[in-house]
């Protein structure tokens, strides 16, 4: 029992401080009240909403295209990021939409409202599986164009299909396990990983920071760094076998490498510029 002491007394400092900022005006089922908080942060939260209403748009029309013109077929990993991207943006609306009403939390529906939904972690739960996608795009392209006669024989569309399914189903378990061991529903506050000691958080800060950011773009720099090389390596083998036709050549060669490129722009834009999902928090 003493070692929950540090716990128990972290949550009610937490509680402290959040009720006395807070003025309830509670009906019958205590569904809603209404507290004060800053027009900054309502600022914010519409813009939040304006973005993700903007990127649900954009991701639509991705996908869209993709399926139109049979590209989803092709670039299975490509379209999942789009629709991780999309499930993302409409998740974004919802949650930040809902924070405008500032709800009152009680009973099996508060629960489940705190853990999935202000909780954050069907959001979360999409990042941690957009990063997993983008390490499996790099590390297809890796092996299609470093090892292509490799994973001629070996790649199957299976393996592109369990890779799907791992960043899905990995991602959720991985994020809602955390969340609904350390969070919990008090006076109709969700307290988002109230329940983890400031050991545990600063553990899982540097967990997620390393995970999400470093290895991550390590394996994007390692995989389209090859890339790269194996494909100048091949323009100067074909430049000097053949000197008179190697810019003919190169021009007919032009679309392959604009692929590798514009491939390569989706994991550097969507790692190295996402925001951090290392968000902590202790109330909602």
């Amino acid at each position: 029992m003493s070692g929950e002491t540090p716990t128990v007394s972290h949550l009610f400092d937490v509680m402290t401080t959040d009720q006395g900022d807070m003025t309830d005006t509670t009906g019958e089922n205590g569904v809603t009240s209404s507290s004060s908080r800053g027009s900054g942060a309502l600022y914010f939260e519409a813009f939040v909403v304006v973005i993700g209403i903007i990127g649900t748009a954009a991701n639509g029309l991705v996908l869209y295209a993709m399926v139109a013109s049979k590209q989803h077929k092709k670039q299975k990993l490509i379209f999942n990021q789009n629709a991780i991207d999309l499930y993302s943006c409409v998740f974004l609306v919802i949650i930040y939409g809902l924070k405008f009403f500032d709800i009152r939390l009680s009973g099996s529906l508060g629960y489940w409202l705190c853990m999935l939904v202000f909780s954050e972690v069907l959001l979360t739960s999409a990042m941690f599986a957009s990063w997993l996608n983008l390490m499996f795009i790099s590390i297809e392209r890796y092996l299609k164009v470093v090892h292509s006669v490799w994973s001629k024989k070996k790649l199957r569309k299976w393996m592109t299909y369990a890779a799907i399914a791992c960043a899905w189903i990995g991602s959720f378990i991985h994020e809602m396990a955390v969340v609904f061991s350390s969070s919990a529903v008090i006076d109709g506050v969700c307290y988002v990983h109230a329940l983890i000691s400031m050991e545990a958080m600063l553990g899982g800060t540097i967990y997620y920071f390393l995970f999400t950011y470093v290895f991550v773009l390590l394996v994007f720099t390692f995989c389209y760094g090859k890339i790269l090389m194996v494909i100048r390596r091949q323009a100067r083998v074909m430049a000097g076998h053949n000197p008179g036709a190697s810019a003919g050549h190169n021009d007919g060669e032009l679309p392959g490498h604009v692929t590798v490129y514009r491939t390569a722009t989706i994991p550097v834009d969507q790692t190295a510029l996402r925001p951090n999902q290392i968000r902590f928090r202790t109330t909602w």
